[in-house]
């Protein structure tokens, strides 16, 4: 479908669109706002995004829809005859939207129109002086600062500087030795080195599959800056591996999955990343689409809680039994059976799995366990439903920095709790309308795609820095090749300035 919608808008870069009443309140071009690394050139993202809030002729922001079509925009390039780039307007529902654009081929300038009607909104139309890459052009920053400081990454992640603590130092020689002696038969690992800005493998293991995330991002990150020099090995396993009180000395391992039992070191989940990249692509769940599509206005929502999955823990046994219980206020049910014995008696009938965006016709968001943190809380969160969360030592990259009982909603990590906390938030809907709320913005302002390269440049600097000797390409290492698959490659400028030294 997606292929279709893009051939049909490849030449202009623009979506057809109608303007709505905003029920009464009349909207100002001139007032309303725009703003986002979208409008940025140097910001090159798999899908570049900027937002748009509606205000009125007072000044007043729009706090509901004024209209899913209100808003027209195009994207050209005014130096091209054809402007390969997709672009989506996502409405949140709430008086701001989402644009976002998929650049297929790299231009010298952008032009980026937003109209209402015939009239420029903010300071419309927009010039991207470039080159502007699209997301394919290999043509890294050298200064990792002005591509930090392009993308406004912050100074310090917590999350990083407590799990880099562990480690005062790392050895590249030493742990390109012992880790595979300890952990490479039995476990799924990768070892990588990033030398001169080329990525570099081994796998070691049976199952190493998952490694295509992982050389996914790494590819994608050297196509956009001068990475450091460095190696390391990442967990391809659902579990960390690093115990807490392990007697062996201990290995910096990279997984996807924390949890206070261990010393991992956290990276976003493959998920997450696979989300970032694929945006407008392949995936259809992204953080950006889940934003336009919350369900109902939180007064229309089903006060049902809600959940679905697979039984890959106990404690979701003993969910789908409450569900059956009391039915009237838990909706829980299997869309699969893998890990225990399927007791229609005990569980009910599997049932079809469900858009995730169906999820939020309900109030009440379940999150719990699988077999180790469920992957899905971005998406919750970005929802305008409350989040009921387990407690669990299992954690993801962004967990520690959210609070309960503002960001969620917790409960006890054997169920024991969860109908008193059900009914306290059926008891204090505006409290828990304002944690859902609260959900939301964090998700908002920081598990969009560029925090998440954020978070990745950051992780691999600092362990980097670390290191006491020179990371090396070992015997049985091969090139991960950059994809060459690209129907418009482009021409990098700064290649083209070195070389010309």
């Amino acid at each position: 479908m997606f292929s279709i919608w893009l051939l049909c808008y490849l030449t202009l870069g623009t979506i057809p669109v109608f303007t709505v009443s905003g029920g009464g309140n009349q909207l100002s071009p001139e007032n309303s706002l725009i703003w986002g690394p979208g409008l940025r050139a140097d910001v090159v993202l798999p899908a570049r995004y900027f937002y748009v809030q509606a205000l009125d002729t007072e000044g007043q922001r729009f706090t509901f829809s004024p209209g899913a079509n209100t808003f027209q925009v195009k994207i050209t390039a005014p130096d091209e005859q054809f402007t390969r780039i997709g672009v989506q307007i996502l409405d949140r529902k709430d008086g701001s939207f989402i644009v976002r654009y998929r650049m297929y081929a790299s231009y010298k300038n952008l032009k980026i129109e937003i109209k209402v009607e015939d009239k420029h909104v903010a300071k419309s139309p927009y010039i991207l002086k470039g080159p502007v890459y699209h997301e394919n052009c290999d043509c890294p920053r050298e200064d990792s600062t002005a591509w930090l400081e392009d993308m406004s990454c912050p100074q310090a992640i917590p999350q990083i500087q407590r799990d880099l603590a562990h480690f005062p130092t790392v050895d590249p020689d030493k742990i390109a030795k012992e880790i595979p002696q300890r952990f490479g038969q039995r476990q799924s690992l990768c070892h990588y080195t990033i030398k001169d800005n080329k990525v570099y493998i081994r796998t070691h293991g049976e199952h190493v599959g998952f490694r295509i995330f992982m050389d996914a991002i790494l590819l994608s990150l050297t196509r956009k800056v001068k990475m450091p020099d460095v190696e390391f090995f990442v967990n391809l396993g659902d579990w960390p591996l690093e115990k807490k009180k392990s007697t062996q000395n201990l290995h910096p391992i990279f997984s996807w999955c924390g949890s206070t039992e261990s010393k991992d070191i956290v990276m976003p989940t493959y998920d997450l990343t696979d989300s970032v990249l694929e945006t407008m692509g392949r995936v259809s769940l992204d953080m950006m689409s889940v934003q336009a599509n919350t369900g109902p206005p939180w007064e229309d929502k089903n006060t049902t809680a809600i959940w679905r999955g697979r039984d890959s823990r106990k404690e979701r046994l003993e969910l789908v039994k409450l569900s059956r219980k009391y039915p009237e206020i838990i909706d829980a049910a299997f869309t699969n059976f893998f890990f225990f014995k399927h007791d229609e008696s005990l569980y009910g009938p599997i049932v079809k799995h469900i858009s995730f965006f169906d999820f939020f016709k309900y109030k009440y968001q379940i999150n719990i366990d699988g077999t180790v943190a469920a992957y899905r809380l971005p998406y919750l969160l970005a929802g305008n439903s409350v989040v009921l969360k387990q407690d669990s030592f299992y954690y993801e990259h962004f967990y520690n920095e959210l609070q309960p009982w503002k960001h969620y909603i917790p409960f006890k990590n054997d169920l024991s709790d969860l109908l008193e906390k059900l009914q306290w938030a059926k008891d204090h809907d505006e409290e828990a309308r304002n944690i859902a709320k609260s959900g939301q913005e964090f998700a908002r302002n920081n598990l969009m795609g560029d925090h998440v390269f954020c978070y990745y440049f950051k992780l691999f600097q600092e362990y980097a820095n670390l290191q006491v000797s020179e990371p090396k390409i070992r015997d049985g290492m091969e090139k991960v090749e950059q994809p060459d698959d690209d129907l418009f490659p482009c021409t990098c400028h700064r290649k083209k300035a070195k070389d010309e030294l």
